[in-house]
């Protein structure tokens, strides 16, 4: 790979003779850079005023390792908007790195395509015992074997405290020091690289912290009033000095996908990026991700729940042409299914098959109705997006942790019905995501948790409980206090994965039916291609429905019981009508197996008709196949 400097503009970048220093200050008269020194006073040195408003100079002596501070206008001192290191934390000095001296071992390294991904969630800090990013290092054999491709990194950009779930950031350039140095962190992605799994990153654009967000003291014009935000001001993407707004997110994408070898990034809450100007951001960032990549695949994915086209659509065809979005449609209808939630958002399911099925088939579910939950019409008609640009889970980050207790979907549901759910979801045409644990049912919940000072620290504990209250769960005092505190250790170190658990007999059947899923995922003809036609979802009944994938050589039915003991007949589905040279029907896989379950119930499946019959003794799915015509 080229030289990841290339795109570097701010922040302190080393040269031969010194170090050269840039930060954007308008409106502001001078800007001292303050080099730190263990005998005596930090060094001054003026930066030169530079056009629109930014300020520069290269500093002799000034290397790799040193750490510095900027004066604004007198003010501060503070630490630098673009650094790439904290080691003190976000209110101290800033550490001048040397991105080229990191030797990297992935020359050949081409990426994984987006057709390919198979999306692992974790957060550095609760993955393994260590928390680090050397931590995570040392299980990457264990995702490599479990069969994922991607693993996708909760937000590293460093926060205030010692644990934090990452969208609190404030130091955009800098991955947080408890986790490792920068250097660290090129050591997973290279690591991961070898053992060939892509690594994506989230990055939160939307929003800064509330402690230690120091772009305020460089410019005001971070931040916007034009649009209304849940965090306060929005960023200013659309209005005066915007443009250098911009350039500094885009900067940052690139510092990851450049410095970091990153293979894409996850952007949190796009909806909440608003953007009326002649051509959207994400739009930009997208096209100047994908510019400097061209000799690997690197991917944009959004987190957005209005369900918008023309965000995946090309940009040839007039859309963002960002790679992939979060469908929340299809965990909605599933975990009201499974679960019965009926709160909030998930008032807008029925959690029929049909409607799920519905989902699987569109990529997602709203296309325009009207949603009763936002009192208004939701999400445009997906015509021609390939499933893969749809990611799709069971569970993830948001979904177990904004819970009140942290609880997973295996801490509320049968596990018939989780492995029921699991089945589908690993044999969909879009694109899966787990989150960490899942695929052994982790008995350990996620929760949230922070780390700020005291005043902030009890301001988010007294917003956390009272979140809650409108929840039946959750409507006597007493209740409400059984929510975990956010601020204490104790809610952290409850979040971590225990490990040891894989070997036990309840969790170790569920890793081994991940692992077998995982493995047919990648081998079978039927379910490596993901055109939109060459898939089919119907209901069944009002409890199973059939997903039918199909390659020009095979054929899978994937006949999915989410409730309860019934009887599928398929043969009302059009597709599995008998062609001629069709071969005969044959078992690939229950979820029932003894191999997955210490207490099977395998279905009865009645193959001596061209109709499959399938006798579920209660929740479970079983893949068919066949041979197609030559």
């Amino acid at each position: 790979m080229s030289d990841p400097r290339r795109h570097a503009t701010l922040g302190a970048r080393p040269e031969a003779t010194g170090t050269h220093f840039r930060v954007w200050a308008p409106g502001h008269e001078s800007v001292e850079l303050l080099v730190d020194s263990e005998t005596g006073p930090a060094a001054s040195v003026p930066l030169t005023a530079l056009p629109d408003g930014y300020f520069g100079k290269t500093v002799a002596g000034v290397r790799a390792g040193d750490r510095y501070r900027y004066a604004v206008d007198g003010h501060g001192p503070y630490p630098d908007p673009a650094s790439r290191f904290q080691p003190a934390g976000v209110h101290g000095p800033s550490e001048v790195v040397d991105p080229t001296a990191f030797a990297w071992s992935d020359a050949p390294w081409r990426g994984v395509p987006l057709e390919s991904l198979v999306i692992y969630e974790l957060h550095v800090g609760t993955f393994t015992p260590e928390g680090t990013f050397r931590g995570v290092i040392e299980r990457l054999p264990y995702l490599r074997d479990l069969g994922v491709t991607a693993i996708e990194l909760m937000p590293v950009a460093d926060f205030p405290g010692t644990r934090n779930w990452g969208y609190d950031g404030v130091a955009l350039f800098a991955p947080a020091r408890c986790y490792g140095t920068p250097d660290d962190l090129r050591a997973l992605v290279d690591a991961a690289h070898r053992t060939g799994l892509a690594l994506l990153l989230d990055v939160v654009y939307n929003h800064v912290g509330p402690d230690g967000a120091y772009l305020f003291s460089f410019s005001p014009w971070y931040f916007t009033d034009r649009h209304p935000s849940p965090w306060g001001k929005s960023v200013n993407l659309d209005g005066p000095h915007s443009t250098h707004v911009r350039a500094f997110l885009i900067e940052n994408a690139l510092h990851w996908i450049g410095e970091y070898h990153i293979d894409g990034l996850r952007l949190d809450a796009t909806h909440a990026m608003q953007d009326d100007g002649p051509r959207h951001f994400l739009a930009e960032l997208a096209e100047r991700v994908h510019a400097a990549t061209p000799d690997r695949h690197a991917v944009v994915i959004a987190e957005d729940h209005r369900n918008l086209a023309r965000m995946v659509m090309p940009m040839a065809g007039g859309g963002w042409g960002l790679d992939g979005v979060w469908s929340d449609d299809f965990h909605h209808q599933v975990r009201r299914a499974l679960a019965g939630d009926s709160d909030g958002y998930y008032a807008d399911y029925s959690a029929s098959t049909r409607d799920i099925a519905t989902t699987i088939t569109q990529g997602w579910f709203y296309t325009g109705q009207l949603s009763t939950y936002l009192g208004a019409p939701r999400g445009t008609v997906p015509t021609g997006v390939p499933p893969q640009r749809f990611v799709v889970c069971l569970q993830n980050h948001d979904q177990i942790g904004n819970r009140a207790l942290g609880g997973r979907l295996n801490h509320e549901i049968e596990p018939a019905a989780l492995r029921s759910a699991t089945v589908l979801l690993l044999t969909l045409p879009q694109t899966p995501l787990l989150f960490m644990g899942q695929e052994w049912a982790a008995s350990t919940p996620f929760l949230y948790f922070t780390d700020h000072h005291t005043e902030l620290g009890r301001l988010v504990t007294e917003g956390r409980r009272r979140e809650f209250e409108g929840f039946a769960a959750f409507s006597e005092p007493a209740a409400c206090a059984l929510i975990p505190d956010p601020q204490a250790l104790t809610t952290f170190e409850g979040s971590t994965l225990q490990w040891h658990e894989r070997e036990e007999a309840r969790h170790a059947g569920m890793l081994r039916l991940h692992q077998a899923l995982l493995r047919l995922r990648r081998e079978d003809p039927a379910l490596r291609g993901a055109d939109a036609g060459t898939f089919r979802a119907q209901a069944l009944d009002d409890d199973t429905l059939v997903l039918i994938r199909w390659s020009e050589s095979a054929m899978l039915a994937v006949v999915v019981r989410l409730r309860g003991a019934g009887r599928a007949d398929l043969g009302s589905v059009a597709e599995l009508a008998p062609r001629t040279g069709h071969g005969a029907w044959r078992i690939v896989l229950t979820s029932e197996a003894s191999a997955f379950t210490d207490d099977p119930a395998p279905p009865e499946v009645e193959l001596s008709g061209w109709s499959p019959l399938i006798h579920f003794r209660r929740a479970g799915a079983v893949i068919l196949a066949r041979t197609a015509p030559e």
